[in-house]
């Protein structure tokens, strides 16, 4: 969870003068902080600090506990816009059949039109390890031709302990 600085509210905010607004938008303009915390406990409500960075800084008349509820709320929208990117694999091997091939390819372009990144390894057993590697990358070739969906070669294919690696990002 990402640091989140401290809600100074009411005898806590120790700033000598503060802008001062209400929960409803109605602005107060530059006073005292003394004064605007007496404003605030007249209306019953809390002095919060919302803008500590501002010159001076920028204090709202509203209720603590709706202030609490409201900021939840934010965060919670927050996090359901955010796209976390995975990244997905897909292993071939250098006797795939066409077939399997294109099932490859379409799971592929799906998955990258949902802004994934793909990791396609081709996978090599015993000697196919040691064979020509303009070989191998024509293999790999064979699944990029058929992908449907624009596409970027992140990490060009570049041996791994598998075989023959290479990363895909959506352009």
């Amino acid at each position: 969870m990402a640091y989140q600085p401290r809600i100074k509210i009411n005898e806590a905010i120790k700033t000598r003068e503060v802008r001062v607004i209400t929960s409803d938008g109605k602005n107060f303009g530059v006073m005292d902080s003394r004064e605007a915390l007496k404003k605030a406990q007249e209306m019953e409500m809390d002095l919060i600090e919302i803008s500590p960075n501002s010159n001076p800084p920028i204090a709202k008349i509203m209720d603590y506990g709706k202030f609490q509820y409201e900021e939840k709320k934010k965060q919670k929208v927050a996090k359901a816009k955010a796209h976390v990117t995975e990244t997905k694999v897909v292993q071939t091997k250098i006797n795939t059949g066409e077939h399997d091939l294109s099932l490859k390819a379409k799971n592929m372009s799906k998955w990258l039109k949902e802004g994934n990144r793909i990791k396609l390894d081709l996978f090599l057993r015993g000697r196919e390890k040691y064979m020509d590697f303009n070989f191998l990358k024509e293999r790999i070739n064979r699944v990029l031709h058929l992908v449907t969906e624009e596409y970027k070669i992140a990490d060009g294919p570049k041996k791994s302990p598998k075989g023959l690696s290479m990363i895909l990002e959506k352009k």
